[in-house]
């Protein structure tokens, strides 16, 4: 089968684009993931190890079935804070065990070890540090990860052939490194996380309000948030603001200001909770930077003249030369897995390639009809670099057998901001069930 014929789903502009896998040659084992929630298990690597003193307490939570964003403001709920007050490293899957640390200033540890925090979410450790935990505070993820199949088990498919076959990817993708792309689940369940953050950076308020509060799906919304955003379609906002669920505030404060507004969307946009805008916005950089990815991919581990090379010891990038001997020069450090290309995570002050690459990744940019300077802004972005490859540590595969049936269990550790599932899409070839 050709690389054509083996694609892996990425979300961009409204619906769902292919992107290639890289190791289409290779033939996966199929598969589902995530049909029960402890079939999906992930730990967070810190970047840093807590002093146990300080103004902060840092405390590590375990959730069974919710997002990050809902479990923080759950915690500050109860805290009585604000959610902005809670510090967070990253995000993490929702349909999942997931443990991941956070902090709150000036709070007791004995506070937060008394917390009463509904099933499925608990604290399970407690230290302290001087500072705050930020985004991007983050080492990795350790994952554990069952995939299943009806037809493992079964006459014509055998678990030591489902093997072979996995080992094989890996050991492709071990020389090589795996694409970096953002997973689907960067893109939310309705996939147009990317156009509200479109439509936040260019103003385009009632695009924003229409597809935050409207544009009815029954293939994803259900119960009452399908029947609001059918009666937002009919502009029937009042009743659209009777009919949204209580625990979805920034839907609900959109719909309440525009209605207080009479209609007017520019509300709407104002009200949403700054962390979802700059988070949307953040998802227009990424479909921008997957696209890149997808035009470079042939050449995802060859350095090209004007790279800005991402290192891996540290994430921190240099610039080659012009010329194509200066690319020649580095290559053996690509091959060594030292150092990767680059691409752009658009921002205003984003350091930019030379060179092929920049021209590549000017086209880009230019199809969106953005510009750098059209990423400033209070939930605008600076921008940086994301290196176009991974390369899992740790990896370890076993077959075995549950209540539920056969499954192939992995266990990996991924570097921060890395997508299992890209991983898990390589060895599967198949569209994986996220969020």
């Amino acid at each position: 089968m050709t690389a054509a014929g083996i694609v892996q789903s990425c979300y961009m502009e409204g619906y769902a684009m292919k992107l290639p896998y890289f190791t289409a040659e290779l033939p996966g084992i199929g598969g589902l993931i995530k049909q029960h929630v402890n079939d999906f298990i992930v730990e967070e690597v810190p970047l840093y190890e807590p002093e146990g003193v300080g103004t902060h307490c840092y405390f590590k939570i375990e959730k069974r079935g919710y997002s990050t964003m809902e479990a923080v403001r759950l915690v500050a709920r109860a805290l009585g804070m604000k959610t902005m007050d809670i510090g967070c490293a990253g995000l993490k899957d929702t349909r999942a065990v997931t443990q991941q640390w956070l902090s709150a200033e000036h709070v007791e540890s004995a506070r937060i070890r008394a917390l009463e925090l509904p099933p499925g979410l608990k604290v399970v450790a407690i230290t302290r540090h001087r500072n705050k935990i930020k985004m991007g505070h983050l080492a990795g993820n350790r994952f554990k990860i069952k995939v299943r199949n009806p037809e493992w088990g079964r006459a014509g498919a055998t678990m030591d052939e489902t093997r072979k076959r996995t080992e094989a990817i890996i050991e492709s993708l071990s020389k090589t490194g795996v694409p970096n792309f953002f997973g689907p689940q960067r893109f939310g369940l309705r996939k147009d996380n990317h156009l509200l953050g479109l439509a936040l950076l260019t103003e385009n308020h009632k695009d924003f309000a229409d597809r935050f509060l409207g544009d009815p799906d029954d293939s994803v919304d259900h119960g009452d948030v399908l029947l609001a955003r059918q009666h937002y379609a009919k502009g029937r906002l009042d009743e659209a603001l009777a009919a949204w669920p209580g625990h979805l505030g920034n839907e609900r404060r959109a719909l309440s200001a525009m209605v207080r507004g009479k209609g007017n969307p520019k509300r709407a946009s104002f009200a949403v909770d700054m962390k979802l805008k700059q988070l949307l916005v953040s998802a227009l950089q990424s479909s921008l930077f997957n696209q890149v990815l997808m035009r470079r991919l042939p050449k995802m581990a060859v350095l090209l003249p004007g790279d800005l090379c991402w290192k891996h010891d540290n994430g921190s990038v240099f610039r080659l030369g012009d010329s194509p001997d200066d690319a020649m020069k580095e290559q053996p450090r690509a091959d060594a897995h030292e150092i990767s290309p680059s691409g752009p995570m658009y921002g205003w002050k984003m350091t930019e390639a030379s060179s092929v690459v920049k021209v590549m990744e000017d086209e880009v940019l230019s199809k969106s009809g953005l510009t750098l300077a059209g990423f400033q802004g209070p939930f605008g972005s600076h921008g940086a670099r994301r290196s176009m490859r991974f390369f899992p540590k740790d990896v370890q595969i076993e077959t075995g057998t549950d209540e539920r049936g056969p499954f192939l269990l992995f266990e990996f550790t991924l570097p921060s901001g890395s997508y299992a599932t890209v991983l898990l899409g390589e060895v599967m070839k198949e569209d994986v069930l996220v969020d």
